[in-house]
């Protein structure tokens, strides 16, 4: 096999360790917890879990803020722990990949402690620093992410340090060699305990204009829209200097890389698709020196249309360099879920595409039973953002796993961190383990198929025509032909015999039975996808 192939022809499962499984009874996910949770993994039939950051963490941003980029949080558990977590994964046939957070630190972090000591300090250069702006205020009009002027002045020292989320969150300078030179040793950290990889955090924001300059206003934006997007971040994002920076990363962890697995970089880039693929870093050559997998958020932003859906894939299979893997997401932690997103019918649908399309798919945790966003009372709220940002916030997509009707939901003992869905009595991974229509049975149909048909985990893909509401496509590999239909219509939508003459259904989503030889025209029900063998 490949050495590549775990992450090309596999698929990706995020853990937000607060939320997975509590060991402890501290109502917080932890390290231990999933260890007790991979057999589920494996049953699902993933084949690496990407776990969400556990460092030790004033926790201001619940863990990106970092104060120690080589260790654990206790409340996550201990370097010993997570060794055992990684072993126990391996030898189950599962891959680890850690969340790396490059653009910021935490302000709790020794490296800012020393920095903001004092200007002549030899770390002061490690972080943005920069004097007021001419009458006093901030030094440009950049504002931060979670709301507010992306700069907080330093009485002590009398300079404003850059910050481009939280005050308690200061950006690290990589125009230093130095900055570059320590982050880069906390990759090889991880990739030396045996981590297979990275999922790299807000890596389109690490550089920063070198002269500072003001962004410029937005045309588009109006009056009563968030405050962020008044100004377009021309200074502060996806500047030409990323890429090299992504070309050292890739370096880093191909040292790691042998014959028998390589080591994989994923990275968080909302950007448009033009810029997107510009991070595989296709060399003049026509190598790609850069991330092997930048994600692709589209599948998030998009209206839920087959006729957009369809340009969308038609768009990016176009606009990847030769020899790039795709990828697919549906949801994370910072963004609603996809069965509060589109509603429960429609996500059964979501799940078939996602595991359909050519390309690596990344599950986000719950999803595969159909979890919802829960509404969270103002006084119980965590999220800083949504406590900056009334109406923004993350804690609904992050509240903690339904796995049984017991207690808490199986997932503590004690009192958990955020509330449960309400429905958790029912709605959980026991329950549908046992019910041949639930969610989660549709997701292990569709990771089975995937997994034992060539022709889905690495064939190409073919659009099909099938009419407005239907988006239709064939994947072919190795002498297989599958094709995929997908009704996003509200009614019922026949399908031509001359498009599928008498061929096997292997998969529907909304009827685990239906698997016979179609004779006559088939006809999809409201929302159901089918998969057929031609």
């Amino acid at each position: 096999m490949p050495a590549d192939a775990w992450w090309k022809n596999g698929i990706v499962y995020q853990i937000y360790p607060r939320s997975f499984q509590d060991s402890n009874g501290d109502g917080i996910g932890d390290l231990e917890g999933i260890r007790a949770r991979l057999d589920y993994l494996v049953s699902l039939g993933i084949d690496a879990v990407w776990i969400s950051p556990i460092y030790p963490s004033p926790m201001a941003d619940f863990g990106y803020d970092i104060s120690d980029f080589c260790d654990i949080d206790p409340r996550f558990g201990t370097l010993d722990g997570f060794d055992a977590l990684v072993s126990d994964a391996h030898s189950r046939g599962l891959r680890v990949i850690l969340d790396f957070v490059p653009n910021h630190t935490s302000d709790q972090h020794p490296w800012f402690v020393q920095s903001r000591s004092a200007r002549s300090d030899p770390r002061r250069d490690w972080y943005l620093w920069r004097d007021p702006a001419r009458g006093g205020g901030p030094p440009n009009n950049w504002i931060s992410n979670f709301g507010g002027p992306a700069w907080t002045f330093d009485p002590a020292t009398g300079q404003y340090y850059g910050h481009a989320f939280l005050k308690e969150q200061p950006d690290l300078n990589w125009r230093n060699p130095e900055v570059r030179a320590a982050m880069y040793e906390v990759l090889r950290f991880w990739l030396r305990r045996g981590v297979d990889g990275f999922r790299v955090d807000v890596l389109s924001q690490i550089f920063k204009d070198a002269q500072f300059r003001d962004n410029p206003p937005n045309p588009d934006f109006v009056e009563g829209q968030d405050p962020f997007h008044r100004w377009l971040m021309r200074y502060n994002t996806d500047l030409p200097e990323v890429q090299e920076v992504v070309a050292e990363m890739r370096r880093v962890v191909d040292a790691f890389s042998n014959t028998r697995s390589s080591r994989v970089l994923i990275g968080e880039l909302y950007l448009p698709l033009s810029r997107l693929v510009a991070y595989y870093g296709r060399s003049a050559q026509g190598v790609l020196e850069g991330l092997q997998l930048p994600f692709n958020f589209q599948l998030i932003e998009t209206e839920w249309q087959a006729a957009r859906i369809e340009r969308l894939v038609r768009n990016y299979e176009a606009a990847l360099p030769a020899g790039a893997q795709p990828n697919w997401v549906l949801g994370n932690h910072d963004k609603s879920r996809i069965a509060s997103r589109i509603g429960p019918q429609m996500a059964r649908l979501a799940a078939m595409l996602l595991l359909t399309l050519r390309g690596t798919p990344t599950l986000y945790y719950g999803d595969e039973i159909g979890m919802t966003d829960v509404p969270i009372p103002a006084r119980e709220v965590q999220d800083p953002f949504e406590k900056n940002k009334p109406g923004m916030g993350r804690d609904p997509q992050r509240t903690p796993m339904a796995w049984s009707a017991e207690s808490n939901a199986g997932f503590t003992t004690g009192a958990p961190w955020l509330r449960l869905a309400h429905d958790w009595r029912t709605h959980n991974v026991q329950a549908q383990s046992h019910d041949a229509g639930s969610m989660l049975a549709l997701y292990r149909r569709l990771i089975a198929l995937r997994r034992a048909q060539p022709a889905l985990n690495r064939g190409d893909y073919e659009a099909l025509d099938a009419g407005s509401e239907v988006l239709a496509y064939a994947r072919n590999g190795e002498g297989q032909r599958l094709v995929v239909l997908l009704n996003f219509g509200a009614t019922s939508a026949p399908m031509s015999p001359a498009l599928l003459p008498h061929q096997p259904v292997v998969l529907a989503s909304t009827d685990p039975a239906r698997a016979e030889f179609i004779e006559g025209p088939l006809v999809l029900a409201p929302y159901e996808g089918v998969v057929i063998s031609t």
